[in-house]
C-alpha cells in the first residue's frame, strides 16, 4: 500500500528527526516532507527521557560538530521556544572540581567554553560557590550562567505543530521495515504503508545503525545502549540543591558523570548511573531482549570497549544495585546527602555508537550514501543542538532536491 510520494522522507520522530524536517522546509518551502515514527507517540525514547538541560557547549572539543552545533543550536532553540511559548528556566549551573587533582581539567573546560563562545564563564572560589550553592563542596568551581532547562517533550510537540503548519505529514505507528532503491526513488516500506521519496534522511536514535544497514550502508560502528538510572531528591532534601551542580567529567568517557538537575516541572534529579542495557529500549533494570543482547555480544567493538573500561563498568553496576554507593557519589558534590535523601526516579537509554576498535564515539556522526543521510551518533547535547543539526543535515540534502 502506498502511503505517500514525497521529496524527502525522514525516519525518526524524535527531536533530531523533527528538527531536520524543519531544517529542510526552512530552506525549500516548495518540497514535500513526511516524517515516519515507529511509536504511537513522538519523542518516546531519548527525547522523552531527557533530563531537560539546554547545554552551552562547555565540554566539547573546539571545532567539533558537537561544539559548532551546540552553540548555534542553543541560540536557535531558545528563540524557537520564545516564539512558541515553550517555558525555559535560565537557571545556570556550576561545575565543581572535587579536589585539587581535578583542577587542570576544570581549567580545560573553561578554555573550551571560551573557545566555543560560551559567555559569562567565571571561576568560583569555595566561598563564592557556597554563596550560590550553600551545601556544595569542592576545591573550585566554574559558573556557567547561560545553562537553562526545558521540557524537551514540549519542544518536540512544538516542532511537530510547526511542521503541520508548514504542510509536513508526521506519521506515528510507522516503523520502517525495508529500504530499497527503485530507479530515481528510494522506497521505505513501513507498517503504515510505502513511502516513495527522492531523498531519505534517517534520525533513528537507538536504531540508527540498524536503519543504516537496512539501507545498505556498511558501518564501522554499532549502537551499544546504556541505561541512565536517575534518583530524585526527597522533598525534605530538595533544599540542598538550588540550581544545577555538575562534577568535572572523566575525560576518557563521553559521559558527564553523576550530577544534580533542577527539573522545569519541579523537583531535583540526581544521576545518571550509566549501565549497559541488554535491550535497546530497556528502561527497567530487568529489561532484556535476546536479539538485542546477541547483537551487542557479537559486535567486536563491544568486547574491546569492555576490556578497556571494565573497572568503570563494574563501579556503575555496583551503584545500580546499591543506593548507598550511589549516594556516596552524590556526596562528593553535596556532602550532606545520604541514602535517606534519595527516591528512585526514572531512566533513559543512551544510543552510544561504539567503533569496531572499541572507541566510544564522542562527536556527532553522519553517514552518507547516494540520496541518503543517516545520523548514526547523536547523544547529548543533541536535543540542545537539534535545530542546528537539522540545518547541517538539510544542507547535505539540498543538492539532491
Amino acid at each position: 500500500m502506498a502511503l505517500a510520494t514525497v521529496d524527502v522522507v525522514v525516519i525518526g520522530g524524535g527531536i533530531v528527526g523533527l528538527a531536520t524536517a524543519l531544517g529542510v522546509l526552512a530552506r525549500r518551502q516548495d518540497v514535500s516532507v513526511v516524517v515516519l515514527e515507529k511509536e504511537q507517540a513522538l519523542a518516546s525514547h531519548q527525547t522523552g527521557h531527557n533530563s531537560g538541560v539546554i547545554h552551552t557547549g562547555l565540554y566539547y572539543k573546539p571545532g567539533s560538530l558537537k561544539a559548532r552545533t551546540c552553540a548555534r543550536g542553543r541560540a536557535l532553540l531558545e528563540h524557537f521556544c520564545e516564539e512558541h511559548d515553550v517555558r525555559i528556566d535560565r537557571c545556570g549551573k556550576v561545575v565543581v572540581a572535587a579536589d585539587a587533582g581535578q583542577l587542570p581539567w576544570l581549567e580545560e573546560l573553561e578554555r573550551r567554553g571560551q573557545a566555543n563562545g560560551v559567555s559569562g564563564l567565571r571561576r568560583l572560589a569555595i566561598g563564592e560557590l557556597r554563596e550560590r550553592e550553600p551545601h556544595a563542596n569542592g576545591a573550585s568551581a566554574l559558573l556557567v550562567p547561560e545553562t537553562a532547562i526545558v521540557d524537551y517533550r514540549e519542544v518536540a510537540s512544538a516542532y511537530a505543530r510547526e511542521l503541520a503548519r508548514r504542510g509536513c505529514s508526521v506519521r506515528t505507528g510507522a516503523a520502517a521495515l525495508a529500504i530499497v532503491r527503485r530507479g530515481s526513488r528510494i522506497v521505505v516500506a513501513s507498517t503504515a504503508g510505502d513511502v516513495h521519496a527522492r531523498v531519505l534522511v534517517a534520525c533513528a536514535g537507538l536504531c540508527s545503525d540498524r536503519v543504516a544497514r537496512m539501507a545498505g550502508l556498511a558501518l564501522d560502528v554499532a549502537i551499544v545502549p546504556f541505561r541512565g538510572e536517575y534518583w530524585m531528591l526527597a522533598p525534605h532534601s530538595a533544599h540542598l540543591v538550588k540550581h544545577l551542580i555538575y562534577p568535572v567529567p572523566d575525560p576518557a568517557l563521553p559521559f558527564l558523570g553523576v550530577h544534580f538537575t533542577r527539573r522545569i516541572g519541579g523537583g531535583i534529579e540526581a544521576g545518571p548511573n550509566a549501565v549497559l542495557a541488554w535491550r535497546r529500549e530497556g528502561y527497567a533494570r530487568a529489561s532484556f531482549d535476546v536479539a538485542d543482547a546477541w547483537e551487542i555480544a557479537r559486535w567486536p567493538g563491544f568486547w574491546r570497549m569492555a576490556r578497556r573500561h571494565w573497572r568503570t563498568g563494574l563501579q556503575e553496576q555496583i551503584r545500580s544495585f546499591r543506593p548507598a554507593a550511589f549516594a556516596r557519589m552524590c556526596a562528593l558534590l553535596v556532602p550532606e546527602i545520604t541514602e535517606r535523601d534519595l527516591i528512585a526516579g526514572g531512566a533513559g537509554v543512551r544510543a552510544q555508537a561504539v567503533a569496531r576498535d572499541g572507541t566510544l564515539l564522542d562527536d556527532f556522526a553522519v553517514a552518507q550514501a547516494e540520496r541518503m543521510i543517516h545520523v548514526v551518533n547523536a547523544p547529548s547535547p543533541a536535543a540542545t543542538a537539534s535545530l542546528a543539526i537539522g540545518e547541517h543535515v538539510a544542507e547535505l540534502v539540498l543538492p539532491w532536491l
